[in-house]
């Protein structure tokens, strides 16, 4: 195994169980290790601290372990059994209303660059680093041993988030099994998983327990479901009473996924209707008939150079819609970019409130749910930002 030596000091953030280890911290490296390769980690002082996927890049090392331990099959199985026990723990892995949650969260599972998503009997795994992809099949045979008969597939869909100077060259498909049923439950609510062609593994997951909420207030309101993708929030909306309900995303895809999705639970609802439109050009022509507006774009920054774009589009968004909200109107306002800190959000909505002169409070402050757990030592996995705010 390549050993990676840091410079002095550079120890620091590891022993604070930090999981990332980047390239400006690295003195040298004994060999030269492939990209996705384990690598053991020493201090400057050649005292073993941990031990990761190496990769070329800011990230150097993603650590796997903090303690010198092969990282064989019964490591994935030990990894993949803490995991679904903690789901099991807090009754999300075994709710008879709910077969869709997050298994595998990344860092916040200690297994950083692994996304694994449950819908019924199928797994979705996604890799987000070389190693992650390189260890792949041993992962899905610990997947299946841990599992056991509540997964029957398994399916692997990392074309578009692995590191493409690795030249990996991956192609999704099923690891095991290949069912083309795709219907999934939340909460009692059936969805399309699209874990062939759609966004992150088919589904926004991580909006769970925040679509049961809005539910609460719909009743009688005309809500607007903006960025809709596949419709999750505008059909607890209609669940929870809305007597109008509006979905909009700019792909006329997602629009013929929402329209099957809420066909799936409410058909031939009167009370849905769906356009395929951008999200600004419909905020703009668009009258005050709303008082309850969601507000989930796709993330507006994927790196610290977006920033600045990325809240003056926050601010944007959040000015239109308090400008044509109803008075007494309720805003569901998110972001899914990591880089926007929790700060970061609220100034920029604050910003467009003072602007739009509506009084305005908070009723709620939303992140991601239990299933994406965030590891006390990896504040940066706290990527999902939401208020629930109440216009005057």
């Amino acid at each position: 195994m390549h050993k990676v030596y840091l410079k002095p000091g550079k120890e620091e953030s590891l022993k604070r169980f930090h999981p990332w280890i980047f390239s400006g911290a690295i003195s040298h490296i004994d060999g030269e290790p492939e990209e996705g390769e384990v690598v053991e980690v020493y201090t400057s002082k050649k005292e073993f601290i941990a031990e990761g996927h190496f990769q070329i890049g800011s990230i150097a090392v993603r650590v796997l372990s903090f303690q010198q331990e092969p990282i064989n099959p019964d490591f994935w199985k030990r990894k993949l059994a803490i995991a679904y026990d903690m789901r099991r723990s807090i009754g999300i892995s075994v709710n008879p209303t709910n077969n869709t949650y997050r298994l595998v969260h990344g860092e916040g599972d200690n297994l950083p660059g692994l996304v694994i998503d449950i819908y019924a009997k199928t797994a979705v795994m996604q890799a987000h680093s070389a190693g992650m992809h390189i260890d792949r099949m041993v992962i899905a045979e610990a997947l299946s041993e841990v599992m056991g008969d509540k997964i029957e597939n398994i399916y692997y869909k990392s074309e578009t988030t692995l590191p493409f100077k690795a030249d990996l060259f991956p192609e999704n498909g099923f690891l095991k099994g290949g069912s083309s049923d795709n219907v999934a439950q939340e909460y009692g609510l059936k969805f399309h998983v699209d874990w062939l062609k759609g966004q992150k593994t088919g589904f926004f997951v991580d909006q769970r327990e925040n679509r049961s909420l809005l539910e609460r207030y719909a009743k009688d309101r005309s809500v607007l479901n903006m960025f809709c993708y596949t419709g999750g929030f505008s059909f607890y909306a209609m669940r929870g009473g809305a007597k109008l309900v509006h979905s909009v995303d700019s792909s006329a895809k997602a629009i013929d996924l929402t329209n099957k999705n809420v066909e799936l639970n409410f058909p031939g609802d009167p009370r849905h209707e769906a356009f395929a439109e951008d999200a600004f050009k419909y905020l703009d022509r668009m009258g005050d008939q709303y008082d309850l507006i969601i507000l989930d774009p796709p993330a507006f920054a994927k790196h610290k150079d977006a920033l600045r774009n990325a809240l003056q589009g926050y601010r944007k968004l959040n000015a239109k819609a308090f400008e044509k909200i109803k008075p007494g109107g309720i805003l569901f306002t998110f972001s899914c970019s990591q880089v926007v800190t929790k700060d970061n959000f609220r100034t920029a909505v604050f910003t467009a409130a003072a602007m739009s002169g509506r009084s305005v409070r908070i009723l709620h402050q939303l992140t991601q749910p239990a299933d994406h757990p965030v590891n006390i030592y990896h504040p940066e996995g706290e990527y999902l930002k939401g208020l629930v705010l109440y216009v005057e």
